[in-house]
């Protein structure tokens, strides 16, 4: 072997190795972005100063700024990693603007009509009421009774009042098959029949029709188990799911 051929072959060794020693910085990109997203997520589900974030976030950005650009071969780039990053602000907004909405739910919960009936569940920028199927519709009917239109009477003032919610009315019954001589086919049909006509009733009260969809789960998602008379009663139920209107949607 000639002494250039040796210095050719010790060239590629060298090149090799600087590759080598290279590729750590790519696995290390990706999880530096990946880290920003998470600490921006945690940010989403969490009640921080708004002013000391702005800061942290600033600085966390310029400090890994200037590595992501270097680093041209990252699975995750700053266009995907700053889309992820609005979409988990934009969450944050929802909820908070959600959660003031919930903490007008308890003077609800007083109002003439309503008072002792309604509970109310708030988890992820949702916001659920509850009304018990019993207090809306008389034992295996489909139309509301006379205290199931005034409930519905105090919910549509707060539904009105807050018009950026669109209102999913979700009727359930419990495990207990329509007697043989029911007009109605199955649970399926009572609780889809249910929540469509609380949705008419809705409707009839002005509310606008885009803003509501109802549907029938029957027996699915029980609060309790189907084991006793009480259990099934507290299955029986309305429930009004609140999720604040987005622009564009």
């Amino acid at each position: 072997m000639s002494k250039d051929d040796y210095d050719d072959d010790l060239l590629l060794d060298l090149t090799d190795e600087e590759e080598e020693s290279t590729e750590w910085l790519t696995t290390f990109a990706d999880l530096s972005m990946l880290l920003l997203v998470f600490f921006v997520l945690l940010y989403s589900m969490s009640t921080l100063d708004n002013e000391k974030f702005s800061e942290t976030f600033s600085s966390v950005t310029k400090a890994l700024q200037g590595k992501m650009e270097k680093i041209a071969t990252s699975r995750i780039s700053q266009e995907e990693a700053g889309v992820l990053i609005d979409q988990a602000m934009m969450r944050r907004q929802i909820i908070e603007s959600q959660r003031k909405v919930f903490a007008e739910v308890k003077t609800l919960q007083t109002k003439k009509g309503v008072e002792g009936l309604v509970s109310a569940n708030f988890e992820d920028g949702v916001i659920t009421l509850r009304v018990p199927g019993d207090v809306m519709f008389a034992s295996g009917q489909v139309g509301l009774s006379p205290k199931g239109v005034e409930v519905v009477n105090a919910l549509k003032d707060f539904f009105i009042q807050h018009k950026d919610q669109n209102i999913k009315i979700i009727g359930y019954t419990d495990n207990v098959r329509p007697s043989s001589g029911s007009r109605f086919r199955d649970n399926w049909e009572i609780s889809a029949m249910r929540a469509v006509n609380v949705l008419r009733e809705l409707l009839n009260m002005g509310l606008e029709s885009t803003r509501l969809t109802a549907t029938g789960l029957a027996y699915l998602n029980p609060l309790y188990p189907n084991t006793s008379e009480e259990y099934r009663a507290k299955n029986r139920r309305v429930e009004f799911v609140l999720e604040k209107r987005v622009s564009g949607k």
